[in-house]
């Protein structure tokens, strides 16, 4: 709560109490107009200070809305950034994305289970691992990709993702749970008999996801397991940082 809206209540408790408020309370219910002095009665202005604290109140509440949203918006761009860097690393090797060439090759298909090493294969195609990170999340990013580590990413990876696959999931926010229960880090095999969700911890059980042809959706739990059915593969195998 503001300052305002405590300083407004207790004075609205000391005035229904008949409490005295101070002299500089006292002066402010003064008013000169026309030469002539005017002054609140007890009930105007306790309805003054009720009103001033009903609109402070609904003040934070629109900011706090703003910032979420400003925030999801935020969130989504970037995902789309990290798509634009799979898509430019895909030109450039054959339409292939980094997890299905070998290190051999400029790839990272070796690497297995962590989901950092295959980003850290599109160190040229992003201009800061900042994009890595969801601004609604704790965590924090890596001050360059040769220090990434699994604690500087936001988003799961999609292992099977590949440009000709525009519906299956190539990125997205990492606070998903299956069948009400968080997941943790490592692969996480989706399959239809699962029920997938978000966690409120990022998007107030909401997400972002990037695709196999680069484009983002802001998905609902519902949305996001109608998604994984449209698919068109049986299971989705994804990395969780």
């Amino acid at each position: 709560m503001s300052l305002f809206s405590v300083f407004s209540l207790t004075v609205l408790y000391q005035l229904l109490r008949r409490e005295p408020v101070g002299d500089s309370l006292r002066n402010m219910t003064w008013l000169h107009q026309g030469g002539r002095l005017y002054a609140f009665t007890r009930i105007e202005l306790v309805a003054t200070i009720a009103v001033g604290v009903v609109l402070g109140a609904l003040a934070v509440c629109a900011l706090a809305d703003a910032k979420a949203k400003s925030r999801g918006i935020c969130c989504n761009c970037r995902l789309k950034q990290i798509g634009l860097a799979f898509r430019i690393f895909a030109s450039d090797h054959g339409d292939a994305f980094p997890m299905s060439i070998s290190p051999n090759k400029g790839g990272s298909m070796e690497f297995g289970s962590e989901a950092f090493r295959h980003f850290q294969g599109l160190s040229n195609e992003m201009s800061t691992p900042k994009v890595l990170v969801c601004p609604s999340d704790t965590r924090k990013p890596a001050h360059g990709f040769s220090l990434l580590s699994n604690a500087n990413i936001s988003h799961f990876l999609g292992v099977d993702a590949k440009e000709s696959a525009p519906q299956v999931l190539l990125a997205g926010d990492r606070n998903l749970m299956t069948n009400g229960v968080p997941v943790g880090s490592g692969l996480l095999q989706l399959t239809p008999n699962l029920t997938v969700g978000w966690t409120a911890q990022m998007h107030n059980n909401a997400g972002n996801a990037a695709f196999g042809d680069g484009h983002v959706d802001s998905l609902s739990g519902n949305r996001l397991q109608e998604q994984l059915i449209n698919s068109g593969v049986a299971t989705n195998r994804l990395l969780i940082p």
